[in-house]
């Protein structure tokens, strides 16, 4: 009976102990983040923000999204791991981050700076002409979606600039492209590039050129043609 007793004793000993530990660590170290209130989570990620240190900010947001994403702070904490993501070069996951706010909030007053971040992600990583430009079509795409639904925002006026720059790069392209088929005697392929630069990419600095450059692949077809007869 004595060692049950001494045995149950010192259980008991061991659980309060657990118990006086873990409000002793709250009171020495503070709140665990899971205490942490809406308010609080907002403001932690805020600081972090604006000292630049996006991956703390992208943790707290996240978490008050995901813990209180009735708060009042919630609709913040959306915007802003868009842009702290953005900040990071991690371009994939803001697009998808402004998206979904956009999806949730359509009507909210921050959505035109949304889509115009959404194509920053994409503009920011135009490629030079003689590369892939997917991200030059995806840029211009959704600047002309925000000229388009929202042309009295000052977003808008920045976004036209951005657009004749995505343009430009598209036409000098294909204009690239053309003059390396041209090169190649591949006269049929080059001249399909030369008049996609003369009919969609006018007055961007290539047209007269392309002009030139059509008249001549017109030529080298037909003398072939005579050739071949």
């Amino acid at each position: 009976m004595k060692i049950y007793l001494t045995l149950r004793s010192f259980s008991c000993f061991v659980l309060l102990f657990a118990i006086l530990s873990a409000c002793w660590g709250c009171a020495l170290f503070g709140k665990t983040d899971r205490q942490r209130s809406a308010r609080e989570l907002a403001e932690d990620g805020m600081q972090a923000y604006k000292n630049k240190r996006y991956k703390e900010s992208i943790d707290a947001f996240e978490k008050l999204r995901d813990w209180y994403p009735f708060s009042q702070y919630a609709v913040l904490a959306e915007l802003k791991l868009g842009d702290a993501y953005y900040y990071r070069q991690e371009y994939e996951q803001a697009v998808f981050a402004y998206e979904e706010f956009e999806n949730l909030h359509p009507k909210n007053e921050a959505v035109p700076y949304v889509i115009y971040q959404i194509g920053r992600c994409y503009f920011d990583r135009l490629q030079t002409i003689d590369r892939d430009q997917t991200m030059a079509r995806e840029a211009a795409r959704t600047f002309e979606r925000l000229v388009n639904s929202y042309p009295e925002s000052p977003f808008a006026a920045k976004a036209r600039d951005h657009i004749r720059t995505c343009r430009k790069n598209l036409a000098e392209h294909e204009f690239y492209v053309g003059a390396f088929y041209l090169k190649a005697k591949h006269y049929k392929a080059a001249r399909e590039r030369f008049m996609a630069v003369v009919r969609d990419y006018p007055d961007l600095g290539v047209h007269y050129k392309a002009i030139q450059y059509l008249a001549q692949c017109q030529n080298e077809m037909e003398s072939l043609a005579v050739e071949a007869q």
